[in-house]
């Protein structure tokens, strides 16, 4: 459970301080920004590289959203739910302090700016409203979890998830970076938020509750669709393939 803790804990860091980091640094660069297209890809390459390093670990989860839809689809255990939600939330806020240690080293920079937080109403990119920001993510999550489902089922082909996973993530942020600037992970949302304090911390609710309905949601959903995972036989045990 230990090598499992610090596996999400390194994993959501790096997630924060990839896809973050590259909204905060990268993503208005003078003349060679990486605009909304390169952010998107930034957080898909994250959850890419961490899903081959230590998927094999932990599952890679690196978002209680994920853990909570992997539970309610019948493929995560109800008492390892607290301490991968705890490490991945300390693993965000880790990635947020690196990225604010980086960021914070370059002239006249404002962290209560915004921080890549996420946000509604004046604080959507976009402008767009508190029941638009809830539908998106709400929408975003379910349709992240049953791609995660999907892929990891033991009837999908074998190697491929982490490549469709880290796809799905990317079409997300490309989606809803203007509605939202896109959490679909609670934990992403609470470190970044915790350095830009007042409205991102005042807003944060939004980007546990949402995401989480739609988790839940989308593996109550995939039970139905996907089915059972076949069933092997392993030295006269019976398990899931």
């Amino acid at each position: 459970m230990v090598r499992k803790l610090a596996a999400e804990f390194i994993g959501t860091a790096w997630l924060v301080l990839g896809g973050c980091g590259s909204a905060v640094l990268a993503a208005a660069f003078p003349q060679l920004g990486i605009g909304f297209v390169g952010v998107s890809l930034a957080f898909g390459l994250t959850v890419l590289t961490m899903a081959y390093a230590i998927g094999h670990v932990s599952g890679c989860h690196l978002n209680p959203a994920v853990s909570v839809g992997l539970w309610a689809g019948g493929r995560f255990k109800a008492a390892e739910l607290v301490p991968y939600i705890v490490a991945q939330v300390l693993g965000a806020i880790a990635g947020a302090a690196v990225l604010y240690a980086i960021a914070s080293g370059k002239a006249g920079f404002d962290v209560h700016a915004g921080f890549a937080s996420n946000g509604f109403g004046e604080h959507s990119p976009g402008g767009y409203a508190l029941a638009a920001g809830f539908v998106c993510e709400v929408a975003m999550t379910f349709g992240f979890l049953f791609v995660i489902l999907g892929s990891t089922h033991g009837s999908a082909p074998k190697g491929f998830a982490p490549i469709a996973i880290g796809l799905c993530l990317t079409l997300i942020h490309l989606i809803s970076i203007p509605v939202t600037n896109t959490s679909v992970n609670p934990a992403r949302s609470t470190g970044p938020a915790i350095f830009a304090g007042g409205w991102a911390l005042e807003q944060l609710w939004l980007f546990w509750l949402a995401p989480l309905i739609g988790a839940t949601f989308a593996g109550v959903v995939y039970r139905v669709i996907g089915g059972e995972e076949p069933v092997v036989e392993v030295s006269g045990d019976v398990k899931r393939a």
